[in-house]
């Protein structure tokens, strides 16, 4: 007898003659072989068909996550999904996609060039989505504003997949299979996303609001409305300024001394200014001079430092003799300046450095030139600055030259009257807008520095000349400024003793800012 007669003979008997037969196919080969093989044929077939019922539509679900019907293709990449993501067939996360509403959060960092609309589309914002927002700002929208490393929080519905196959709100992006009667969560990647949602490639995240702060005292938010648009509120923070009385000694240079005296970067920029006319920081300053400035720092209602205000006062003790100089403004229609005690403008006729932070390299007189290579007079000083440092106006005036001048490389010619002129030479550009015959006014960058011309290296060359004829621009006498007189005179001297009034009421801050924090930002006190 055959297999299959075998087994036809067991299944077409009773159950006392099928386990006779039974007894007396297990005593052959083939017999055995046969069972064997039936067996596992009918357990392959029960499991194709459990199979094949879970991808059939559910009229009755067994749990309330959507369920799609499902094609051969996906339903073999779901498995090979669900394989590798073992932990997703537990109940209780299918249980916890269910709660989820499907709205989420993310702190977006700006890169260098991005844009805000940009940005949101690329975490998936649809593009109307975005430019309706960045519209809704009209007005207060500033694209200067975005800078790299700005953070920008996104709240969004996240889409899935609708029974039909098209994109719902407010759901997790996921859908839900059974396999033997329990169900399976399977998160659709973006290879099975195309064939759950087919002849779909739009973003399916809405954005409900979005919220940044484009500078320290201004915050924005934008929210969707319920008719479906965008509305935008911009709050600006109140400031309140601080007074603070801060200085130190000079023990390699004033700026340093002052940096780690806690003192804004800002404000001891300005401090510098406003004695570039009476000081040469490069020959006056020296270690063991001291300095004291008193100035205003705007903060945010949180005491966060917000800009710097200006300084009302400044003092520096050069060898043992006082330079102090006070803010004061004469008439509401001219610029703010600075007196000294008596009433003198702190305002030479001329510059003495036209570049900030400058080393002499090179001083005014016969030297060997290292590039000729023979002693000739150097005519002017030059000073050590690296390529595109910017260079200010000495002096108010008329540009009378500008361009190439063989050996100057790159050069500016300054009129400025009573028989006074500087010169600029080696220059590596000029600054937008600068033409011979334009007007200047002092301290105004007109250039950046640079190599050009006969150099060994990137450096400054300034002159000073009176009556076309160059003199040392460190020992010439210039005029000062004006001196207040008459009523102009008494108005000062009153607000020099309000001034004197409020520093003698505040202590003199030795550090303004902890150590572990950045040394240019003033901390409210």
């Amino acid at each position: 007898m055959n297999p299959r007669e075998l087994v036809r003979a067991y299944t077409a008997s009773p159950w006392p003659a099928r386990l006779a037969s039974a007894r007396a196919a297990m005593t052959t080969t083939d017999g055995r072989w046969a069972l064997v093989s039936t067996g596992i044929t009918t357990v392959v077939a029960g499991i194709v068909a459990s199979l094949a019922v879970g991808t059939l539509p559910m009229s009755n679900p067994a749990v309330s996550t959507t369920h799609i019907p499902l094609t051969y293709e996906l339903f073999l990449r779901l498995l090979k999904t669900s394989s590798s993501v073992p932990h997703l067939t537990a109940p209780d996360q299918a249980d916890r996609a269910n709660g989820d509403p499907g709205v989420e959060t993310r702190t977006v960092t700006l890169d260098a060039g991005d844009t805000l609309a940009g940005a949101l589309e690329d975490v998936g914002i649809s593009m109307s989505d975005a430019n309706a927002a960045v519209a809704a700002l009209g007005s207060d929208f500033n694209p200067r504003q975005l800078k790299a490393g700005m953070a920008i929080d996104i709240t969004y519905a996240v889409a899935t997949i609708d029974a039909t196959g098209g994109a719902t709100d407010n759901r997790p992006r996921s859908t839900t299979i059974l396999v033997n009667g329990k169900p399976i969560v399977v998160p659709l990647t973006e290879d099975n996303e195309a064939d759950a949602t087919p002849g779909t490639s739009e973003p399916i995240s809405r954005l409900l609001s979005l919220h940044y702060s484009p500078t320290i005292e201004q915050e924005i938010t934008i929210t969707r409305t319920t008719a479906g648009g965008f509305s935008a509120d911009v709050v600006k923070k109140e400031l309140k300024a601080h007074a603070h009385r801060a200085g130190g000694t000079v023990d390699s240079s004033l700026y340093l001394a002052a940096m780690q005296a806690g003192i804004p970067a800002e404000v001891v920029i300005d401090m510098i200014r406003m004695f570039s006319y009476r000081v040469d920081f490069q020959r006056d300053v020296h270690e063991g001079d001291s300095f004291e400035v008193y100035y205003d720092y705007y903060y945010t209602p949180e005491g966060q430092p917000a800009k710097y205000g200006a300084i009302s006062f400044a003092k520096m003790r050069l060898g043992g003799k006082d330079i102090a100089l006070y803010r004061y403004q004469p008439d509401g229609n001219e610029a703010v300046e600075y007196f000294d005690a008596k009433g003198e403008s702190a305002k030479g006729m001329l510059m003495k450095t036209p570049v900030d932070g400058a080393r002499i390299s090179s001083g005014f007189g016969s030297r060997f030139h290292p590039v000729l290579g023979y002693t000739r007079v150097h005519k002017g000083v030059d000073f050590a600055v690296p390529i595109g440092t910017p260079v200010m106006a000495a002096g108010a005036g008329t540009v009378k030259f500008m361009g190439r001048a063989s050996g100057y490389g790159n050069f500016v010619q300054i009129i400025h009257g009573n028989g006074y002129s500087t010169a600029y030479g080696h220059l590596s550009r000029f600054a937008a807008g600068m033409r011979s015959g334009a007007r200047v006014r002092q301290g105004q960058i007109f250039a950046f520095s640079g190599n050009t011309g006969i150099t060994t290296g990137p450096h400054l060359h300034y002159e000073i000349r009176m009556n076309n004829g160059q003199v040392n621009p460190l020992t010439v006498k210039m005029a000062q400024g004006r001196t207040l007189a008459g009523k102009e005179r008494l108005a000062f001297l009153g607000t020099r003793m309000k001034i004197d009034e409020q520093m003698a009421a505040m202590p003199l801050e030795a550090r303004v800012t902890d150590v572990s924090t950045d040394l240019r930002q003033a901390r409210s006190r």
